[in-house]
């Protein structure tokens, strides 16, 4: 029987994101002395910048990242690595170019790979999970329609590595960055529920007052696919790391 994940609200969202970079450190530091590889599954946008750069300051404190294997969820279709608004761009400056992670490690999808190549290029991201001997950790953030990755409502629980069409609420949230809606990609490739269910442990980040209704929804009995996170209510490792804002519905 599905059991809602649980959950923790912090004082803020930079102490939420201190708390799981701390719990990232210690797996890291925890496998490295059993000589085995992390792997980590990385999000973007604006709710893990505060995580990564915890992250940033652990290594400068000593925490090395040279035994960790990074998958990332998703990228839009159609833009390049050079595109200021991909998500290369984003893992790197934000995360990458300040640690000492080996770049072989980093796996992002491509975004501009030929149309006739997609199905195969998801397999083969599939595979290097797979290879890699699955995700150990993986970090989510939430939409307000309720996605996790790009797994829009309506999304199937068993699908793996896929393209999809963006949501029109997902495209409106990311219009100002693309300097209108018109200018948004309307499709990206993402990890798929199943891919994301995978992992031996979830970590999903929510700050601020417009995430609590969806929060609330995510974390009340009941699986549906049109709230993709609830899907999240099957697995049974996951931890919503919470400000007290995006808690507040939360008894």
């Amino acid at each position: 029987m599905p059991e809602v994940p649980s959950y923790r609200i912090f004082a803020s969202s930079q102490s939420a994101s201190k708390a799981l970079a701390e719990d990232i450190s210690q797996l890291i530091r925890s496998r490295d002395s059993e000589e085995r590889t992390t792997v980590l599954g990385l999000a973007t946008g604006n709710t893990p910048v505060q995580l990564y750069k915890e992250l940033i300051r652990m290594h400068r404190d000593g925490l090395s990242f040279r035994n960790v294997v990074t998958f990332n969820l998703d990228e839009y279709i159609g833009i390049d690595r050079e595109h200021p608004e991909s998500y290369w761009q984003f893992m790197h400056s934000h995360l990458f170019n300040h640690i000492d992670i080996n770049p072989e490690n980093i796996h992002i999808p491509e975004g501009m790979v030929a149309a006739d190549n997609i199905e195969s290029h998801c397999s083969a991201y599939e595979n290097q999970i797979e290879e890699a001997g699955g995700i150990d950790l993986q970090v989510l953030g939430i939409g307000r329609n309720g996605h996790i990755g790009f797994n829009e409502p309506g999304v199937s629980p068993d699908v793996a590595t896929h393209a999809t069409e963006l949501n029109q609420v997902t495209i409106n949230d990311a219009a100002e960055a693309f300097g209108g809606a018109a200018d948004v990609p309307q499709r990206a490739i993402t990890m798929g529920v199943k891919t994301i269910l995978g992992a031996q442990r979830i970590a999903l980040l929510a700050f601020g007052s417009s995430k609590a209704d969806i929060v609330e929804r995510a974390l009340t009995s009941g699986i549906t696919s049109e709230v993709p996170a609830t899907y999240l209510q099957s697995h049974n490792d996951t931890t919503f790391f919470l400000d007290q804002d995006a808690g507040k519905r939360l008894s």
